[in-house]
């Protein structure tokens, strides 16, 4: 390591004489508190006047206006007589990791551990371009954390990183790094970075620079860093404590070599079946299908700093094992393939008081001999509080705006409905609920046609997407699929009364195509019916929540932006700052989803609607329905009829319906959230061609539209970046999707759909009306009971979906919340941290403006009914459906 240079320009040495003039005599900054800050400084730091420094003293005493509240001075001690050096102290502060058997025997190693060597690295060169020397030292093992101290020459200047050089056995977590030299003084690092034994990282201080404000010492590290993270395509599978970030297709979800039944599609990098890219994680490919990547090795690659943290690993395990356990039980001691008897059987699933374990203990089990006593799951929100709420079509209404899956109802424009489908291969396009039937069904006995002027019927049509899935899932063993149609009515307290259900099957296996539209009724044989059609819808509408609302909406088009934000932006970049808390843990779980999930063979096919076919389906649905500039919640209110622009407002939307939780709530906190970006950006970027000449988040941009979502790069609705305010409007829809409308379309989950006669996830029988037998029929009219029964999953079915579904509406202990702290870059910075704070003070009104509706608006208040809390910004209680975190974590 070459030797720093230290010497001191001799005529600013002898300037210093006198005892005025002595360091030590002065009064710290926090003696006068209405000094202007630049005489305070000069006050601290007594340059002859014939010459200007900007050496490491200055550099520290200004690092003293980030704690004010300081009242230490600076002593002798801190810097020599003749101005040569000033000691600075570096501590690291880590998190030792490591278990087993490696871990154990490093402990029990004669050779001397805790050791990590530190350079300190100038933020800038020489004025002739040359770069400065790092100053090194070895840092020891100590109670505060790793600590070392240097001789700094005051020509060192501003430091602007510290190498890390691991050299423990173990890897170690770098939490922070503090240089500390005048006291009251700190220069913080925010690392949270894993270092690996016999590696080397710098590490950037806190404060954010854009491409071409870098500071000269920092340019080379500033690329080698990001050169580092992007790593090499061709190296094949990266280890697992490697910190390369690269994109491939969703070529690992078939199981080809363990079954010819497991093998599914690539989806992701054909026109057919488009996807966003997912994390390299460079597996062998399947010996049976060289298309597909392996899934022999159990672990999957993500990225180290990507890893769940021990908190969150620990609550997320727990978190299984606290709802898999009656899920087991449950499982072993029924049939599998056996439906529920009865909706008793049902109930007892919640039912605490009930032992399931004594019945469990008198079936013969060669694994589980005797398990002892668990608890049954525990009683969803909805059951709670009304037990019969699932049989209302109030409630039925009531859901579609403020249940799980909000974001499907879309205003009716234009009448008749159709398909746009091909006719020769699926049938007539003309829908089965017809003008008549819905102007027999209007209690106000309005057209149609002046219903649709006054914007009062509304749809969610599943038609087009599932019909061509289902004859294929029709083969599938106990497992049925329709196309399907909800028509809605808005009636004059802004609720929404169901009209219709129109459930079609396409022509198929050599029978005509078949629709019938279903309406409401309590009474005998139609009354059923209608509660059957429900539930078929409900089991379409479940799978499209999961797969399309919840996984591809938010996990999965979410990666390729964290991807890209590693790739592409440096840490000491801003918008990187911004962004990060927002993808935390996002690519661990989705590789969690990936491995159990949405898998062949996963959780998602054997017990949701599409079954095998699920994820193609979300090909499909990306295909034909995703687009960035829609994603946005406003975008996205304004593309169903749910809002139109209105420029006179504070959020520039007016809602066709008002008492409509998702979006009323949604739309505040978007706001809120744009006017965040929108200061930060500005401060950053205060005119276009501080966008122009930033060639990192050029490149970010191009990646996420022609890499990341590369299937779609030729489509013309990418919105632009080229202004602060495009860029606003892009981080603004990625923040949202990663907070509130994850938050929306997840935590609600248990409560709503635990209890599966709510929400069943998959059809497994025929609409009796569809192929009507003797037998079947009049089975039906003597036990309609027994008919819908045999329609909702099956005990083995549900048992998992409960189970998945607890541990998905479940938030970690070390969850963070949006707007609950600041990125400690943003702390350090005084315009950064005061917008932060008016962001936070914004959040909070929110919360009261949610409470307040709760307690007055009819679709999230009154007897029986569950409070809309998916919004609300913080959390007492981690399984209450309330607090959007930062980032999609579960």
């Amino acid at each position: 390591m070459l030797k720093p240079q230290l010497a001191l320009n001799q005529q600013s040495s002898s300037s210093f004489s006198g005892k005025d003039l002595s360091i030590w005599h002065i009064m710290p900054f926090a003696s006068s508190p209405l000094t202007p800050l630049s005489d305070q400084i000069n006050r601290k730091i007594c340059y002859s006047s014939n010459k200007s420094h900007t050496g490491v003293l200055e550099y520290f005493v200004r690092a003293t206006v980030v704690n004010p509240a300081t009242t230490n001075s600076v002593t002798p001690d801190d810097v020599d007589p003749v101005w040569n050096n000033i000691k600075v102290t570096a501590t690291i502060i880590v998190q030792a990791h490591g278990t087993g058997v490696l871990n154990y025997l490093s402990k029990l190693s004669p050779v001397k551990s805790g050791i990590i060597s530190v350079e300190l690295v100038a933020a800038k060169n020489y004025p002739d371009g040359k770069r400065k020397s790092t100053i090194q030292q070895n840092a020891e093992e100590g109670e505060a954390g790793y600590t070392c101290t240097f001789n700094v020459g005051n020509e060192f200047g501003e430091i602007g990183g510290v190498i890390l050089r691991n050299r423990n056995r173990e890897e170690i977590y770098v939490k922070d790094i503090y240089l500390d030299a005048v006291p009251g003084s700190r220069i913080a690092f925010n690392c949270e970075s894993w270092l690996q034994p016999d590696t080397e990282r710098i590490f950037f201080t806190n404060k954010s620079y854009i491409p071409s404000q870098t500071p000269s010492g920092l340019i080379d590290y500033r690329k080698s860093e990001l050169s580092a993270l992007r790593g090499n395509h061709d190296i094949g599978e990266p280890k697992c404590g490697d910190r390369i970030y690269d994109y491939d297709v969703y070529n690992d979800l078939g199981d080809p070599d363990k079954s010819e039944d497991l093998k599914r599609k690539v989806l992701g990098g054909n026109p057919t079946y488009p996807y966003p890219r997912r994390c390299r994680t460079g597996r062998p490919r399947s010996k049976k299908d060289n298309l597909s990547e392996s899934r022999r090795k159990r672990k999957l690659y993500v990225p180290r700093d990507e890893y769940f943290s021990e908190v969150r690993l620990s609550s997320f395990n727990s978190a299984k094992q606290n709802a898999f356990v009656p899920a087991m039980e449950n499982i072993l001691i029924k049939e599998d393939g056996r439906g529920f008897s009865s909706f008793r059987e049902i109930d007892l699933l919640f039912d605490e008081k009930d032992d399931l374990s004594t019945e469990f203990n008198k079936t013969p089990s060669k694994f589980l001999p005797n398990l002892g006593s668990f608890l049954n799951f525990r009683t969803p929100e909805l059951l709670e509080r009304d037990k019969f709420a699932w049989m209302k079509d109030e409630e039925f209404g009531r859901q579609t705006l403020a249940g799980v899956n909000p974001c499907t109802i879309q205003l009716i424009k234009e009448w008749p409905l159709k398909s746009n489908l091909a006719h020769e291969y699926y049938g007539q396009p003309e829908s089965a609920i017809t003008k008549d039937l819905v102007e027999s069904m209007m209690a106000e006995h309005m057209t149609v046609e002046k219903a649709i002027e006054e914007k009062r019927l509304f749809v969610i049509d599943y038609h087009d997407l599932m019909l061509p899935f289902v004859d294929k899932v029709r083969n599938i063993e106990g497992t049925n699929l329709y196309g399907s149609r909800a028509l809605f009515f808005r009636t004059t307290s802004d609720t929404l009364k169901p009209m219709a259900i129109e459930l079609v099957r396409p022509p198929c296996k050599g029978k005509p195509q078949w629709k019938e539209a279903y309406t409401p009724s309590s009474h005998g044989t139609s009354g059923w019916l209608w509660m059957l059609a429900k539930a078929q819808f409900l089991a379409l509408d479940s799978g499209y929540h999961q797969l399309i609302s919840h996984w591809l909406r938010t996990h999965c088009v979410v990666e390729p932006y964290v991807i890209a934000t590693n790739r592409q932006l440096s840490a000491m970049h801003p918008i990187y700052r911004l962004l990060k808390p927002h993808f935390r843990d996002t690519m661990e779980i989705n590789a969690v989803a990936r491995d159990v999930l949405v898998n062949s063979g996963g959780i998602i096919e054997k017990t949701f609607s599409p079954g095998k076919y699920s994820m193609e389906m979300s090909s499909v649905a990306y295909r034909e329905l995703w687009r960035f500039d829609q994603e946005g919640l406003p975008a996205d209110l304004i593309r169903r009829g749910m809002a139109e622009e209105d420029r006179t407002s504070d959020t520039g939307v007016k809602l066709t319906i008002e008492d409509y939780p998702y979006a009323s709530d949604g739309i505040l906190l978007w706001t809120i959230i744009k006017k965040w970006v929108n200061a930060y950006v500005s401060h950053y970027y205060p005119d276009e061609s501080y966008i122009e000449f930033d060639y990192e988040i050029k490149n970010w941009w191009t990646e996420i539209r022609t890499i990341g979502h590369g299937d779609k790069k030729d489509e013309t609705w990418w919105p632009k970046l080229q202004t602060p305010e495009d860029l606003t409007g892009i981080l603004t829809t990625m923040i949202w999707i990663s907070s509130g409308h994850h938050a929306a379309v997840n935590f609600g989950q248990y409560d709503y759909a635990a209890y599966f006669p709510n929400r069943p996830t998959i059809s497994r029988t025929k609409m009796p009306t569809e192929d009507p037998t003797d037998k079947s029929w009049d089975d039906f009219l003597s036990r309609p009971e027994d008919t819908i029964l045999s329609c909702f999953p099956t005990c083995n079915q549900a048992c998992m979906v409960v189970a998945t579904l607890d541990v998905l509406s479940q938030q970690s202990e070390d969850e963070q919340y949006i707007g609950q702290k600041p990125e400690p870059s943003w702390a350090e910075n005084a315009v950064i941290k005061a917008e932060f704070e008016l962001f936070r003070e914004r959040l909070k009104e929110v919360n009261k403006i949610i409470d307040e509706r709760n307690r007055t608006l009819k679709n999230r208040s009154g007897a029986g009914v569950i409070p809309y809390t998916l919004l609300k910004t913080t959390t007492k209680d981690k399984i209450t459906g309330k607090g959007v975190p930062n980032s999609i974590t579960i």
